[in-house]
């Protein structure tokens, strides 16, 4: 009898730590864990070349069809930069997604862009919000993209809605969601909101806003040579499908409900710093998780410039993968560093996927010199 008493306590005691550790991603977070997410797993503030308010990949839509046969839907997304992570996280449906970015901006631009999301039910209330202008009459679910574009593209913005909506995003973030939101991340987000509010559908990568931080902006210049929030969103794959996350009320839907549990977390750090995307690893390993898709643009590049790209791939081999872990990249083979793969004075025209166990196995067996072997190891 005592002996089975004792075998009985000795399998619940080993069933405990198990049970712990199946434990996975949560449904959603509490507003105290994102901030949580958002302040603690940061690192300062670094310096970039630009603001990127928007992307320059006219190409970015074209291995989505590839991820989808590919990528396992359900783990975790770490991604850099602004909205183009948000058209890869409609498809791939993630459970969670960590934004990565070296600019505080960036994080606080995603705060701004989840007031808006989460403030609205759907694209076009959405675009309404996100460029200040009146919704056209005649918008619905079913509309498309194009159609939501033109419509926007005729009318101006204007300034009493504008001061709306700021203060209902302000109000969003410090009030509904009680985040401690500083003085200056509230110069950047109104800084964000103003560019928006100036170019509309013509917001481009050239971009730049009155209250940048480490001495950049310099006005709202607007469009320049580079593709335009219009063009991002109404582009397609090489099939000619329409995937954007403006490309369909469904696609919006996976966003927004993301933003409204607060499972898409951004995070200021640099790839190849000591913290953000170690922190992110622990994270994901402690809720017995995987990273499924990480979008890097071209961040590599400039990495290896800086001469710490080995930091950055010693980081992804901390993080937990699974054969189906995939790299997004902006480049071409054979670009090196002649222009990191760019496709024109339009932006960069072609995106790469690779393998990140790959990745990992190519630097431990001495493989990769320069950032020409990590792109002619992508497809």
């Amino acid at each position: 009898m005592r002996s089975s008493r004792l075998s009985l306590m000795l399998v619940t005691l080993l069933a405990i730590p198990a049970a712990l550790t199946a434990q996975g991603i949560p449904d959603r977070l509490s507003d105290a864990e994102f901030w949580h997410m958002f302040a603690d797993f940061s690192e300062p503030n670094g310096i970039f070349s630009s603001e990127n308010l928007l992307s320059n990949e006219t190409g970015f839509q074209q291995v989505i069809p590839e991820l989808l046969r590919t990528v396992k839907p359900g783990g975790v997304y770490v991604g850099v930069g602004p909205e183009q992570n948000f058209t890869y996280i409609a498809a791939l449906h993630p459970k969670m997604v960590f934004i990565v970015d070296i600019r505080h901006q960036n994080a606080v631009y995603h705060l701004l862009y989840k007031a808006l999301i989460e403030l609205s039910d759907n694209r076009a209330d959405f675009l309404s919000k996100l460029f200040s202008r009146p919704r056209p009459s005649g918008l619905t679910n079913t509309t498309s993209v194009d159609s939501l574009f033109s419509a926007y593209a005729a009318v101006a913005h204007d300034s009493v809605l504008y001061y709306k909506t700021l203060a209902a995003v302000k109000d969003q973030l410090l009030k509904v969601h009680g985040f401690a939101i500083s003085p200056d991340e509230l110069k950047l987000l109104e800084g964000n909101f103003d560019a928006l509010y100036w170019n509309g559908p013509d917001l481009s990568y050239s971009v730049r806003t009155f209250n940048a931080p480490n001495g950049g902006g310099g006005g709202f210049g607007r469009g320049g040579n580079f593709v335009n929030y219009t063009t991002l969103m109404t582009a397609t794959d090489n099939a000619g499908v329409k995937r954007s996350y403006l490309s369909a009320d469904s696609t919006y839907q996976v966003l927004r409900d993301l933003e409204l549990r607060n499972m898409l977390v951004p995070i200021t750090g640099n790839f190849a710093g000591p913290k953000a995307l170690r922190t992110v690893a622990d994270y994901v390993k402690q809720h017995n998780a995987t990273v499924t898709a990480m979008y890097c643009s071209n961040v590599e590049q400039y990495l290896f410039q800086d001469g710490i790209w080995t930091t950055f791939a010693a980081n992804v081999a901390a993080l937990p993968l699974d054969s189906s872990s995939t790299f997004i990249r902006s480049g071409r083979p054979g670009a090196g560093f002649a222009g990191g793969g760019r496709g024109g004075p339009n932006g960069m025209a072609n995106s790469l996927l690779q393998s990140m166990q790959r990745l990992v196995q190519d630097v431990a067996d001495g493989k990769i010199h320069g950032y020409a072997d990590v792109l002619n190891t992508s497809h």
